[in-house]
């Protein structure tokens, strides 16, 4: 049983860019001798924070489509190209990259109706292909080829959903990366469209209903045409759509016009008797769930965890027996059981009563990243050091078996449902790319699916675990990937990555771009620095709201940790983060920009003071905090990247990343901290953006796309770091 109880999407995601590159010293020359940066258009907008008056002269490129910004856009984009052009390395990068993600790409299949549905990317197609065979060893059959959409590979398949019977497919497209989706029907024998179209869906997938008539989804209202980037995403409402019948015909499920910022997870249990959903509101990772029993008819919502006091999410169910993943009274989580029914009698009995949950698997030191109900077990994912496991239980909660891994990694998938006897999962690593295994609970073993052929050795390769110290005596992990044979001679390029929120953990996974920087004698290191989940809830409280400089003090401690020992040094120590990535390598450039040789924030929360003010930004309050709120301003605006930049300040050579019509990550955060960047640089080192057209946050980005955004990147950093050839001019 899938779900949808606190989508991930609504995230800053970790936005790892698969660079496989490292960050340091400005190219040579005196870059504002070599060009002139371009003319940004000001204002003399002044905004007024509790008694605080702070001007905002870049204003005016909040709006992307206005002409003055268009040619702002276009500048900088001819300036940053010119600057690439002359690395006479970049040539070469592409052709290696490309070679690198030409290998095939394969989902763990999912069993539906009897049929097995999986997508695949061959290994340069822009988009992966979703397939189905009757069995497993049969030749798959093409159902849905995105790549046929597009003449550039820039719609993608973002999600999809199989009835229970396998009979139809409902499936999510999404233009040019934004998160607004359209969700079309297939039937699946023929492949023919039924002709059922669903707008203005963002943030839900489909939940079939047992007898395959239609499903559930949520959706927004339409935004005003022409300004989707800006229009904030509030008051989703649960819907039913039934097949053949258009939209506006759609049952009205549930809406919460009191609370605007819920938003509702729809799923349907295996057995197809209860409708579940789960409430959630912003990033928060508390959340609520509201069970329907679907044989009852019209009937209500039995509210059977409504406090918002902890994250629960329903694995299955047993009859009326629930299995329920929870970190209540648990941070790092566990498993209980809650049975509906007395719950229910209960509640009869006193409206005030409260589910009452017993343990099946109690907290332990791990922390439970992963829970699914298949073959009458219970298969549980934990991490321990930022590094994944898999064990499997009796539904009584006695341990069976531990799964073995080839190394540490992380794990995906564990598709399947209570009554299959098979599931299958991925697992990656740093150098291990992402296979498909399959697992038999009969014979108690896995054998591996689909495993893919990259062209690299990954002997070459070692990675090591270790553990450093932040500002406060914290313990933080941390991997370093390099070539076997690594000197410290304090001269090697660096790539340190970081994220560091929203319960999101970092752990070793593949990147093909990342191969082609360790290739090239470079050091790729990672933290796992606080505000994600890699030791629980408690981690992740320890790097949000009025904590967030933890965050902080972790990446720069580790930064310090590869100086001192001899790893790297500032010339040669580059860094890089993604979306909330990105408000971190912002922050920690401002706060020791004489630590880093140069820093490439991609897609970044960059205006911390207006970042509630357009689409899902709202959502993320629940991190940081609201500006509006004095007391949450006082620890955001002193962190705030394009707040803090200091006029005349030598900064290292910076490279932003972003796309002209990103819907999550709006491009006015990293426009504005560009523009701010340029004007105040004191130093030699260049400050340069890339901006992506028809692109959006990352998700569905064409391979094409990927290859040509990592060469350009990894083109800025060997010029930055004086390891290319040449010299920028």
């Amino acid at each position: 049983m899938t779900s949808l109880y606190l989508p991930a999407v609504l995230f800053p995601l970790p936005l790892c860019l698969l660079l496989g590159a490292a960050y340091s010293a400005a190219a040579g020359g005196d870059s504002r001798k070599a060009f002139s940066y371009p003319q940004a258009p000001t204002s003399d907008t002044v905004d007024d924070y509790h008694g605080q008056k702070i001007a905002d002269p870049y204003r005016p490129l909040e709006d992307p489509d206005a002409p003055a910004t268009r040619a702002w856009i276009e500048a900088e984009n001819r300036l940053t190209e010119s600057w690439l052009a002359s690395v006479p390395e970049r040539p070469k990068l592409r052709e290696r990259l490309t070679k690198l993600w030409n290998y095939e790409r394969t989902s763990p299949p999912s069993r539906e109706g009897g049929l097995y549905f999986f997508t695949k990317n061959d290994g340069l197609q822009d988009q992966a292909v979703l397939y189905v065979l009757p069995k497993l060893d049969a030749v798959p059959r093409v159902l849905l080829d995105p790549n046929t959409l597009s003449p550039d590979g820039t719609v993608a398949l973002s999600g999809y959903a199989v009835s229970k019977d396998g009979k139809h497919l409902a499936y999510g497209l999404a233009a040019a990366g934004s998160d607004w989706n359209e969700w079309r029907v297939l039937d699946v024998a023929s492949g023919e469209e039924t002709g059922d179209l669903l707008k203005w869906v963002k943030f839900s997938g489909a939940a079939w209903t047992a007898d395959g008539k239609g499903f559930y989804y949520s959706r927004f209202d339409a935004p005003v045409p022409g300004r989707e980037l800006e229009a904030l995403n509030r008051n989703q409402k649960l819907f039913y759509h039934r097949l053949g019948t258009p939209q506006a015909e759609d049952l009205l499920v549930y809406e919460r016009p009191d609370d605007p910022e819920l938003g509702f997870g729809p799923t349907v249990s295996d057995d197809g008797r209860y409708l579940v959903v789960g409430v959630w509101k912003g990033t928060d990772t508390r959340n609520r769930i509201y069970v329907r029993d679907l044989t009852r008819g019209g009937g209500g919502f039995v509210k059977l965890f409504d406090d918002f006091d902890a994250k629960y999410e329903v694995v299955d169910n047993v009859g009326t027996l629930f299995y329920v993943w929870t970190d209540k009274d648990a941070p790092r989580g566990r498993v209980a059981t809650v049975d509906l029914s007395a719950f229910e009698r209960a509640l009869a009995a006193d409206p005030k009563a409260k589910p009452v949950l017993r343990d099946v698997i109690p907290p332990s030191a791990d922390v439970v990243t992963g829970v699914r109900l298949i073959a009458d077990r219970l298969v549980v994912q934990t991490m321990r050091d930022a590094a994944e496991e898999a064990r499997i239980f009796t539904l009584a909660g006695k341990l069976e078996k531990k799964i073995a891994l080839p190394t540490l990694g992380l794990l995906g998938g564990f598709t399947g449902k209570r009554t299959d006897t098979e599931t299958f999962y991925t697992f990656t690593s740093f150098t291990y790319p992402t296979t498909v295994f399959r697992y038999d609970f009969a014979a108690g073993a896995s054998t591996i699916f689909r495993k893919p052929k990259v062209d690299f050795d990954p002997a070459a390769f070692e990675t090591k675990r270790l553990f450093y110290s932040s500002r406060d005596g914290t313990r933080i992990p941390m991997f370093l990937v390099h070539r076997k044979g690594m000197k410290t001679n304090g001269r090697n390029p660096t790539y340190l990555y970081g994220y560091g929120g929203f319960n999101v953990a970092e752990g070793p996974s593949f990147s093909p771009g990342r191969i082609a920087w360790l290739e090239s004698g470079g050091l790729y290191a990672q933290p796992s620095i606080r505000g994600g989940s890699e030791y629980g809830e408690e981690w992740h409280k320890g790097g949000m709201l009025g904590k967030k400089q933890n965050v902080f003090d972790d990446f720069i401690a580790a930064a310090e940790w590869l100086v001192a020992n001899k790893w790297t040094s500032p010339p040669y120590l580059g860094i890089v983060g993604g979306s909330n990535g990105g408000l971190l390598v912002g922050a920690v450039l401002n706060q020791r920009p004489d630590l880093f040789g140069a820093a490439v924030p991609a897609v970044g929360v960059m205006d911390m003071l207006r970042f509630h003010k357009f689409t899902i930004g709202w959502a993320w309050v629940s991190d940081y905090g609201s500006p509006d709120d004095p007391e949450a301003f006082k620890w955001i605006h002193p962190y705030s990247p394009l707040h803090n930049i200091r006029k005349g300040a030598k900064y290292p050579a910076v490279l932003a990343v972003t796309a002209d019509h990103d819907d999550r990550v709006v491009p006015a955060h990293s426009f504005k901290y560009t523009a701010a960047l340029q004007a105040a640089q004191g130093g030699d080192a260049p400050i340069l953006v890339r901006i992506e057209t028809k692109a959006g946050h990352g998700a569905g980005k064409p391979t094409a796309k990927l290859i040509e955004e990592t060469a350009d990147i990894q083109a800025f950093l060997l010029m930055a770091l004086g390891a290319s050839g040449g010299a920028a001019t």
